[in-house]
């Protein structure tokens, strides 16, 4: 037993079980979000032959690759680099926040917010409808966030079963809880074929990924790993915005009703994302006001992006 309570000899279904019994809430919302999204998912099975949603998958599938070279980029370096100072490191971060804050506000939540509206012809039901998608995003990020072993630099393992799991893996299950909402924003950006919603989106999460790409690969090389394997697990990691890019057209590729609620889902899953790991993390080491001009700083060139691409 280890001091969870958890036999490390057990199979993962039974610890799973147990930590849902441990954790009901939890349990209980990482449910309604995977039927959410196992939901919307069916749904859009009907939109795939149509030309607007193969234009959609095409254009989503770019763009997540689009994430994924960005973050291979942020993470070469840490070939010849083994760190750089925590001030840089939490101020990039920072700045990636707040490159995600306002993708979600402008890129998301906005268009949402317009598609709702004109699908009920009421501001007021429109915003439940994307409200919906923002709870439904938050219940499945705090679920995965419960149940998925994953370890981060400064406050150790999480998750069930962490113990059961190799370091490596750790790690990748940590930044894919990272990358898979933003591939998913890409993706609900892209699902109606729409370049002036997936651009501006596509080319924020481009940015932010390669400081992110860097801070995975010198995270891992602190924690000990060699240098080749530090950046080659960090460029892997990479392969979940394309993934979770397919996913995100999936989401809003369908009946109407559902692009608005999968671009409240997208945002809400980022902005947990955004308030549950990054913020904390680069408020952790005493630098919270260059983290917080970073945050600005991302922000407002995420607002200028969505301006002069959307």
């Amino acid at each position: 037993m280890n001091a969870s309570g958890f036999s490390l000899s057990a199979p993962w279904p039974a610890l799973l079980v147990v930590h849902a019994r441990r954790h009901p809430w939890a349990a209980t919302g990482m449910g309604l979000g995977a039927l959410a999204v196992l939901g919307l998912l069916a749904q859009s099975l009907f939109a795939v032959a149509a030309d607007g949603a193969a234009l959609g998958l095409r254009y989503g599938l770019l763009g997540g690759l689009a994430g994924f070279v960005a973050t291979a980029l942020g993470a070469l370096p840490a070939f010849a680099l083994r760190a750089i100072p925590q001030k840089l490191e939490d101020s990039m971060l920072g700045f990636a926040a707040g490159m995600m804050l306002a993708a979600s506000c402008f890129s998301l939540l906005l268009p949402g917010l317009a598609a709702a509206a004109d699908l009920v012809d009421d501001k007021a039901i429109g915003a439940a409808i994307v409200v919906l998608g923002l709870a439904l995003g938050v219940l499945l990020m705090l679920g995965l966030d419960e149940f998925t072993p994953h370890e981060h630099a400064k406050s150790g393992s999480w998750g069930a079963g962490h113990a059961q799991v190799s370091r490596v893996w750790l790690f990748v299950f940590a930044i894919a809880l990272h990358n898979l909402p933003e591939g998913m924003a890409i993706g609900v950006g892209f699902a109606r074929g729409d370049i002036a919603t997936g651009l501006p989106l596509t080319a924020a999460i481009a940015l932010q990924d390669i400081p992110e790409g860097l801070a995975v690969a010198l995270a891992m090389r602190a924690a000990g790993f060699l240098p080749h394997r530090a950046v080659a697990v960090a460029i892997l990691t990479g392969l979940f915005e394309p993934l979770g890019a397919l996913i995100g057209v999936g989401l809003a590729g369908g009946y109407a009703i559902a692009y608005p609620i999968g671009l409240g889902l997208a945002a809400g899953a980022m902005i947990f994302v955004v308030s549950h790991e990054v913020i904390p993390e680069t408020h952790r080491n005493g630098h919270q006001t260059p983290a917080t001009i970073g945050l600005m700083a991302g922000f407002a060139l995420m607002m200028v992006l969505d301006t002069t691409l959307g």
